[in-house]
Parts: C-alpha cells; structure tokens; sequence
C-alpha cells in the first residue's frame, strides 16, 4: 500500500479507515494534503474490499482548515493563477465527496474553514462534546473558499449565512441544531460511536448502498420526474444481483441476511 506524507489508509474487515496525519499543524490543508486525498480517493473508489470509510484525523483536533500560509500567498495573486489553483484544489474535494461509498467523518477538536467543508463532503458527521466549529475566511477578508453550497445543501441557506458572513465560533450542540451533524456523543464515546456506525453501513450491499447514495446526491439537483428516472435507471441492474437475491430471501427466511458484493 502507498505510503502518505500527510495521510495514513488502513483497510480492514471492507472498512477503510482514512487519517490526517498533521497533529503537529492541527492537521491543517495545504495543496500537498489535498493532491494526496484526491490520489487516495481514486485508489479506493473502485476497490471492492472497501464497503464503509471513516474520515479521522490523528492528535486532538480534526482540522484548523487551510494552513494560512496558503491563503496568505493568495494576496496580490493574478487572477488566473488564483482561478487555477483554486480550481485543482476544489477538484481534490470534489473527487473526495464523490466516492461511491458511504463516509462517515470523526469530528474532535478544531473543525474550522476548509476542514469544515472537508467533513461536508462526508455522507455522515459524527461529533463529540469537545469540537468546535468556525469559518473566519470573511474576518481575513475573502469569502469561504473550498465549496460554500456542501455547507447549503446541509444546512440551508439562513444558517449557512450566519455561520458565514458572522464569522463567529460554535460549539457542537450549535453544530447540530444547524442540522451540521448526525450524531453527537461525549468524548469517551466517540471510537465506538464512528466504527458502529461504519460496521452497520459495510454489513449492507454494497452496490445499493452506492446506488442509493448516487440517487440522493444527483437526484437533488433533478425534477421530481427527472430523479424517478434516475432511480430506475440505475437500480434495474440490481434486479438480477445475487444481493438483491439474497436480501428478500433472508427476509421471508427471517433471518439476517449475508451479502457478498455480488
């Protein structure tokens, strides 16, 4: 397996479990971080041995987001330098965010800026009591800059404006109340929370699993006849997976049932 300056990959029991190895910085961004994400991404998404992946980070804290030394070089930048730049480092979370399989992000510490918006690229957000929340872009002078419309999408248009424009820090439970994460749990709890979490999600079939993501994640985007033809359209070749066999077998059987990836 590739050996990450900035990330560490295990992959066990169809698990892959995916940390940001900066504990020194916080585990800040930088281009180098995000270039190896995007790598990383495309090493897994057609991987059959990986059904769930859990996005952690080493040391305290999830993500102080962009390290300021990146946006400090964006000052006096020329337009198109900063065009491109921005754009190959939005490519990174967006090939991220656009994995087939279901992600659940471990939120501790720091979630700030980009590392926020990393974590929106996540399926599921799972927080304990210590995380605290903030994207300071506007207080430096420029607005959020790896994806504002994840956060939209999450949270709605009024809470995305507060949390921007107001630029002010929030702990967890304001976190949820945005709608921000999924779950909330005290510190000692967080381990189990997370692998529980991503245990249930690679016990499902994988292919409906990633069927059933890609719906909701087009489909939201799509007319209400649009994203019913979307559905049809791609889960017709589950009618003959032996999954899909097994899963209404088991049912009837009323047993649990034992899926392959087939």
């Amino acid at each position: 397996m590739t050996d990450y300056q900035n990330w560490i990959l295990e992959i066990d029991q169809k698990i892959a479990t995916l940390s940001l190895n900066r504990p020194e910085k916080l585990n800040s961004l930088t281009p180098q971080t995000l270039y190896e994400l995007r790598d990383i991404s495309n090493s897994i998404k057609n991987n059959n041995d990986v059904w769930a992946i859990i996005l952690q980070s080493e040391g305290d804290h999830f993500s102080a987001g962009m390290d300021v030394s990146q946006i400090q070089q964006m000052v006096g930048q020329d337009e198109q330098t900063y065009r491109n730049n921005l754009r190959d480092l939005q490519d990174c979370l967006d090939t991220f965010e656009a994995l087939p399989q279901p992600i659940v992000a471990k939120i501790k510490g720091y979630c700030i800026g980009g590392g926020l918006l990393l974590a929106c690229c996540c399926d599921f957000r799972v927080a304990d009591t210590s995380a605290s929340f903030h994207l300071p872009e506007v207080q430096l002078g420029i607005a959020v800059i790896m994806g504002t419309q994840r956060l939209t999408r999450i949270t709605g248009i009024a809470n995305t404006k507060e949390m921007v424009m107001m630029a002010e820090r929030f702990n967890a439970e304001k976190a949820r109340s945005y709608g921000l994460l999924h779950n909330l749990v005290e510190i000692a709890e967080l381990d189990e929370v997370v692998e529980d979490f991503a245990i249930r999600l690679s016990q499902l079939p994988p292919r409906t699993v990633q069927i059933a993501k890609q719906i909701i994640n087009q489909g939201a985007s799509l007319s209400l006849r649009e994203s019913q033809d979307l559905e049809i359209d791609l889960q017709a070749p589950l009618l003959g997976s032996a999954d899909f066999a097994e899963g209404v077998a088991a049912f009837f059987e009323k047993r649990s049932p034992t899926f392959t990836g087939e």
